[in-house]
């Protein structure tokens, strides 16, 4: 029997779709040697340099709220069983299941990188938001503060930001998120999948409890920072029939408003998923992988832009009504303020030379 992995999301290493080497473990050597068993059944999280020489990426996706983010990590240690962000693993030569959530890259140079990109002539001011990929407040943020240093930047040249997080580490940045506040340059948006803390333990093993993140919408609202709650994903037959209460939460909290997307399953996310779902949901297995097909026209994904998002036939429908009526219900179904890109300034050059117009 393999040993199984404690406070992980996934415990597989799916093959890469680009081929190379796929390794297993040998089993019999582990045996008698406990502490290779050890190192099995916890594997730690590894760090390491990302020497990227840019920050911000652009897409041009019609279903993604934004055209520029930035991502301080490659991989993330929150370890959520359906990130979509898995696959992108494999383009360094590792797998989308353990590996991504043990092996994590580190762009030590983010703020400065972007303080450059700030700097360019060719900037026009708009939103860029944090998190478009990975988590900017996984827990290796605690040591490494990428995110916090960004919106030192940030601060500085009063250039608005949107955050995308499931970690209450969010409000460490506090007195930065309050002083942008007051200048209109930011939103925050928390994920919050469901309200039952033992689901979201096995579900999303690292991340903040349900609580903690709820917490961190009252503590965020009060200060004056704009936030929403994100139901994402929503997983049918699983988490769908939470919506209401939610919802509801997220009002009580101080949300002031909420958006929701279907699960999808690119790529390797599937398999990581669906063994997830067996080991930890084996009596709902069958219910709930049907049902994603069902939204997914008999398949497990959709990538076509428009739909991924969102599905397709009778459940999709009835889950998107669901979560419209009650949306309305409890007047989240509004959107967060939008960040005045008017006051922004070129920052302070990393040679400390700025410019003279």
């Amino acid at each position: 029997m393999q040993p199984q992995p404690t406070g992980r999301g996934s415990h597989v290493n799916p093959p890469s779709r680009f081929g190379g080497l796929h390794h297993v473990p040998e089993l019999e050597q582990a045996e008698n040697d406990p502490d290779l068993l050890a190192s099995l059944c916890n594997p730690r999280t590894q760090y390491f340099k990302d020497t990227s020489r840019s920050i911000v990426s652009m897409n041009d996706s019609p279903d993604v709220g934004f055209r520029y983010s930035i991502n301080p990590y490659r991989g993330c240690a929150h370890g959520c069983a359906y990130c979509y962000a898995r696959p992108t693993h494999e383009f360094l030569d590792l797998n989308a299941g353990l590996d991504f959530e043990t092996k994590i890259f580190v762009k030590e140079d983010a703020p400065e990188l972007f303080r450059e990109f700030l700097c360019r002539d060719s900037w026009r001011p708009e939103v860029i938001a944090m998190s478009g990929v990975t988590d900017c407040y996984q827990p290796g943020e605690r040591q490494f503060r990428l995110t916090r240093g960004c919106l030192q930047v940030a601060v500085e040249a009063r250039q608005p930001m949107g955050i995308i997080t499931k970690n209450a580490l969010v409000l460490r940045d506090l007195d930065l998120l309050a002083g942008l506040a007051r200048d209109r340059l930011i939103h925050v948006h928390l994920s919050i999948t469901t309200l039952d803390a033992a689901l979201a333990r096995t579900m999303e093993p690292r991340t903040s409890t349900p609580a903690a993140r709820l917490r961190a919408v009252n503590e965020l609202a009060n200060a004056g920072v704009p936030v929403s709650v994100l139901l994402a994903p929503i997983i049918p037959g699983l988490n769908d029939s939470e919506i209401p209460a939610l919802l509801k939460a997220a009002k009580e909290a101080g949300a002031l408003s909420a958006g929701h997307q279907l699960l999808r399953l690119p790529l390797t996310v599937a398999p990581v998923f669906l063994e997830w779902l067996q080991r930890t949901q084996p009596d709902k297995r069958a219910r709930v992988e049907g049902r994603i097909r069902a939204v997914r026209e008999g398949k497990l994904n959709d990538s076509q832009f428009g739909r991924r998002m969102r599905g397709t036939g009778e459940i999709a429908e009835q889950i998107h009504s669901l979560f419209n009526l009650f949306a309305a219900r409890y007047g989240l179904d509004g959107e967060v303020p939008g960040c005045d890109t008017s006051s922004f300034r070129p920052p302070r050059p990393k040679d400390g030379q700025r410019r003279l117009f």
